[in-house]
């Protein structure tokens, strides 16, 4: 990040790209609004587009691996794992939702399954290393919360695979 920050210092104010998002056409970039935030997590730079204060909210359930159930709510746009993390649930998530490990694995209702589009073939690949894996398994960096998806419910495994070996749990950051 720091290496990016200092590159993109250099630019001048405005910055004219080519945006593969917009069949490569030219668009304005206002290189200091964007160094505005001096830390911006993987999952904000989508999110950021995407949420406003008037996105609707969805009802989520989550059970604990003690059995205990979690209800929150979320907004349409935000994966699952920023609703966990927004609500204090204790889904790790440690690579931030870059699609690089499986610590935010969770097990869905079959009803709520059924709903999701089929997962990539990265998410597969992550959720193979996933300890505890169901048919209705999925990770949930990669579940975007939609109106259709109220009232889904998610169980937390009984254990992650992460790196530490004494207890620990990471805090969101």
């Amino acid at each position: 990040m720091n290496y990016l920050k200092q590159f993109m210092i250099t630019l001048p104010r405005r910055h004219r790209v080519r945006s593969p998002l917009l069949n490569h056409q030219l668009i304005d970039v206002n290189i200091r609004r964007l160094l505005s935030n001096s830390i911006i997590r993987h999952s904000e730079l989508e999110k950021a587009g995407n949420l406003n204060s008037k996105t609707e909210l969805v009802d989520v359930s989550f059970i604990t691996s003690d059995g205990a159930v979690i209800n929150v709510q979320g907004q349409c746009g935000e994966n699952l794992m920023e609703v966990a993390h927004n609500n204090d649930v204790e889904v790790e998530g440690a690579c931030e939702a870059s699609l690089a490990c499986c610590t935010c694995h969770v097990i869905l209702d079959e009803d709520s399954f059924n709903k999701l589009e089929i997962p990539s073939v990265d998410e597969e690949d992550m959720l193979d290393l996933a300890p505890f894996l169901t048919p209705t398994s999925r990770l949930s960096c990669q579940i975007i919360l939609t109106p259709e998806l109220r009232g889904l419910t998610a169980r937390l495994p009984q254990a992650t695979r992460n790196f530490y070996v004494d207890g620990h749990k990471p805090k969101p950051h």
